[in-house]
């Protein structure tokens, strides 16, 4: 359970951080996130923590604009006591972090109060990440209820379903991707269907196998036109009458659901893990490095090595290699 000290204050944007840092926030938000090119998504993301960071500020008695390194020490501290998860807590004070940074760079500030503050120890390992194996996930795509047994928007809700587990599961999306999807993001290259996937910080492409391509083939035909939105003609989309893109929140909850019905539903296991799930497959099957780093869309390869090496380490496990007999 979150502290309550961290929770009673809502936070009211914009309304709480002096006028000055919010003008230089702002701009830093408009040139410098992803050089300039930062998606509406990301920018409500930084904002609401800028908002938390202000509204504890305010709950504590503290001026943002005079805070020093022992307060932001402090918020470190209430979110540790929050349980916050450490990845959590360092994304928290990078963004505060970034706030100050353009406050000085705005000549608001002769320093950055948070630049020397660091986030709690991540204490498990790289390789300690979550994934189905090949007979849980067989289990899981099984487990989804099919969709030739229905007729009309059923039929529909459950190809959908299980179009958007297989993309994560099998192509490596992310929930952010599969959201992002647009049907204008689909290309026909010869025999392959291929799918424009906006990732978080670089678009990839992913070539769909031949059972996902024809899926989406049957569903966008089942479906219909439907009509465009800001980011364009969305591939994943409510049922029913006026039926529009598919958020965050729904995705996760169509993939819990989904687990729930194969048995698999545990902690650690959801839309994230279909994707380390993908990434270690990918590689479990083709040895590989290079192909599943383009795969996942890892711009480091340090990052696809952990499959790489959950992998290696129980096929390479020294102890199987030990010719000793236990009792």
């Amino acid at each position: 359970m979150r502290n309550p000290q961290l929770t009673s204050v809502v936070p009211c944007r914009r309304v709480l951080v002096p006028g000055a840092m919010e003008a230089a926030f702002a701009e830093f938000l408009r040139v410098d996130v992803a050089s300039g090119d930062a998606s509406l998504d990301t920018i409500e993301h930084y904002l609401n923590e800028v908002d938390y960071w202000v509204a504890w500020c305010a709950e504590q008695g503290f001026d943002p604009a005079t805070i020093t390194t022992a307060h932001i020490k402090r918020y470190r501290q209430a979110l540790i006591e929050a349980n916050y998860n450490p990845v959590t807590i360092r994304w928290k004070l990078m963004i505060v972090r970034r706030f100050y940074d353009a406050a000085r760079n705005a000549g608001l500030r002769l320093d950055n109060p948070a630049a020397g503050v660091k986030g709690p120890r991540v204490r498990h390992a790289t390789e300690d990440f979550q994934y189905l194996s090949e007979e849980e996930l067989s289990k899981l795509l099984s487990a989804i209820p099919d969709p030739e047994a229905a007729t009309g928007w059923d039929k529909l809700r459950r190809m959908r379903n299980q179009l958007m587990v297989g993309m994560m599961a099998l192509q490596a999306l992310r929930t952010i991707e599969v959201e992002r999807a647009n049907v204008e993001d689909l290309t026909e290259k010869g025999e392959h269907l291929v799918l424009l996937v906006r990732g978080k910080t670089k678009d990839r492409i992913a070539y769909l196998r031949p059972d996902m391509a024809a899926s989406v083939r049957e569903y966008l035909t089942l479906r219909g036109p439907i009509r465009r939105d800001t980011g364009g003609t969305p591939l994943f989309s409510t049922v029913g009458h006026r039926p529009h893109r598919l958020g965050r929140p729904h995705v996760r909850s169509c993939t819990a659901q989904c687990l729930r019905l194969a048995g698999l539903k545990r902690p650690g296991i959801s839309n994230h893990a279909l994707r380390h799930t993908a990434g270690t497959l990918g590689y479990l099957h083709t040895g590989d490095l290079r192909a599943v780093q383009d795969f996942l869309g890892h711009a480091d390869p340090r990052m696809t090595a952990r499959y790489a090496h959950v992998v290696d380490m129980a096929k390479k496990n020294p102890a199987l290699f030990i010719p000793v007999k236990v009792g």
